[in-house]
């Protein structure tokens, strides 16, 4: 496990993630990002959020996934420690000091050990 320092400050956009369960089925929709292996998606409840495309079996505009995922975003701020889980598609799935698990951009991580 990599331990890092936050070197930019990030904010949560979505406060509602999507949560998803290996076999769920979603709807996807095309929608503009700055982020490439991402996937807009759409699940039963109209509950929505970006997966990575390497988590989903996309067949036109809809797509299973392949895996358990959870769209939790972390706000943090520089000089925040955190322990790195898992690298995808320019994120990663972290770890703060107390706990809190979630989804921060690469480009906001320095010093990682």
């Amino acid at each position: 496990m990599k331990k890092a320092k936050v070197a930019k400050s990030y904010k949560s956009a979505y406060p509602d993630p999507l949560i998803l369960r290996s076999g769920q089925k979603l709807r996807t929709e095309e929608k503009e990002s700055e982020w490439p292996g991402w996937t807009w998606c759409v699940d039963d409840d109209g509950r929505a959020g970006w997966v990575p495309s390497s988590y989903l079996q996309i067949t036109e505009n809809t797509a299973r996934a392949i895996t358990d995922y959870n769209a939790n975003e972390l706000t943090v701020d520089i000089g925040d420690e955190l322990q790195l889980l898992e690298e995808e598609s320019g994120w990663y799935w972290c770890e703060n000091s107390n706990g809190e698990r979630g989804w921060v951009p690469a480009e906001c991580i320095s010093d990682i050990d």
